[in-house]
């Protein structure tokens, strides 16, 4: 059965090791016979959350910047795909402030069932990621009805497209098409 998914790629930079993993990933999950879409961050406005908690009245944020319509998406979706770059041994920061201004949903009748993560990092050790996991249960925690349903992560990447021949390419190519 298809499903809607959708991947938000995190990265601010255009070919990062985490666009990748997110094209990867996407090229499986479309083979699948899904309908997917892909978002990228990068040259959106996205501010913080004021904490004013209007949002849980009202369907929507107040802030009136690029996350409205990127959250009305993601509500929309069966599947969700975050892909990110580890920072400091987190999720970046476009992410970070995304998960935020996404409280609109918690209140809402969300769609997505299932949660992926993809993540890259300069760092070697398979621990590098366990932040950004941690990051990302705490969000998925707060949704009754989702899961976090499966992790890739890339370690020992640092320029842009130096995941090429990493075998984080091919598990988010099988990830997504397992969807």
């Amino acid at each position: 059965m298809s499903k809607k998914v959708l991947v938000i790629s995190t990265s601010l930079h255009p070919g990062s090791n985490s666009d990748l993993l997110a094209q990867r990933f996407t090229q499986g999950a479309r083979e699948a016979g899904h309908e997917v879409e892909v978002l990228s961050l990068r040259g959106k406005d996205l501010r913080f959350c004021n904490g004013c908690l209007a949002c849980l009245k009202a369907p929507r944020c107040v802030i009136q910047d690029d996350a409205n319509d990127i959250v009305e998406k993601m509500g929309a979706a069966e599947v969700l795909c975050f892909a990110t770059p580890v920072y400091y041994y987190g999720m970046s920061g476009q992410m970070k402030t995304l998960l935020d201004r996404a409280n609109p949903l918690y209140s809402a009748d969300y769609a997505f069932r299932d949660i992926y993560l993809l993540a890259s990092a300069a760092e070697e050790d398979p621990h590098t990621v366990d932040g950004t996991v941690t990051g990302l249960t705490g969000w998925v925690d707060c949704f009754e009805k989702a899961r976090l349903a499966g992790t890739i992560f890339a370690a020992g990447v640092n320029d842009p497209g130096e995941v090429q021949g990493h075998p984080a390419l091919e598990q988010a190519y099988e990830l997504g098409k397992r969807i």
